[in-house]
């Protein structure tokens, strides 16, 4: 947390966060002309702010894309503010990412958390029927198999399937890549149109590395939804693992298609 605000207390860095926050996902050489800095000054920085979990990195091709990471500052908010002001996530949805996509390889949503767990653990978190069932509202149903159907189904006892989807890639316990869609069709009578979710689970020092990207949303309507329902889930799914115990659901635990 004392990484945190060292990080905030710079006037700079503050700035390189609210151009994410403006427009995630931007490469060094992006945050450079919107700073009018020079690219060793705004390195130096950017290697502040990712020691401090604020920001994440992903590579694409020879870019490196850089995203705001709200994890730190919604762990702020739940011990500083939260005990003063509701509702818990309120602050969280006030610095939900948006991801602008100028490039089509750009993935429209990336969120990081770090979870004191193992990544077999974790795994068995995203993939158990049971435990989906606990922190989600929803169990993930499939045998997990590349090729194989997967649904999001309600624990109501209706078996309700609110999101249906194919399993792309499965390697346990490192990463998941799955296809998520409505099983109604969309107005216009056709199938509907899928979106991508993948899930890297790394080893991070003792703890777990979660990276959840989720792209080909169709619309900023839809980015806007699981900008503010991912954090939620993963919130939740953290609570499990490390305290047995899950955080109070909320309708919106799922993150939409």
């Amino acid at each position: 947390m004392d990484q945190v605000f060292k990080a905030l207390a710079d006037e700079t860095r503050r700035r390189l966060l609210d151009r994410l926050h403006e427009h995630n996902g931007q490469t060094l050489g992006e945050l450079c002309e919107r700073i009018d800095m020079r690219r060793q000054s705004v390195t130096q920085h950017l290697a502040v702010l990712e020691a401090a979990s604020l920001v994440s990195t992903v590579r694409r091709g020879r870019e490196k894309l850089h995203y705001l990471n709200p994890v730190p500052l919604h762990e702020i908010q739940e011990r500083w503010i939260d005990k003063f002001e509701r509702p818990r996530l309120r602050a969280l949805g006030a610095v939900k990412r948006r991801a602008e996509e100028a490039m089509t390889d750009k993935p429209a949503f990336v969120y990081v958390t770090y979870i004191a767990s193992t990544p077999e653990k974790v795994w068995d978190a995203l993939t158990d029927a049971d435990l989906t069932a606990a922190y989600w509202g929803h169990s993930n149903v499939s045998d997990w198999q590349p090729g194989s159907r997967w649904a999001h189904v309600r624990t109501d006892g209706s078996g309700v399937e609110d999101v249906i989807g194919t399993v792309v890639e499965s390697e346990r316990p490192t990463r998941l890549v799955t296809t998520w869609g409505s099983p109604e069709p969309d107005k216009e009578g056709q199938g509907d149109t899928y979106s991508r979710v993948t899930f890297d689970i790394e080893r991070h020092d003792a703890i777990v590395r979660l990276t959840v990207t989720h792209e080909d949303l169709p619309d900023e309507a839809a980015r806007d939804e699981v900008s503010f329902g991912w954090p939620a889930v993963l919130s939740n799914l953290k609570s499990l693992l490390e305290t047995g115990s899950t955080l109070p659901q909320e309708p919106w635990l799922t993150p939409r298609r």
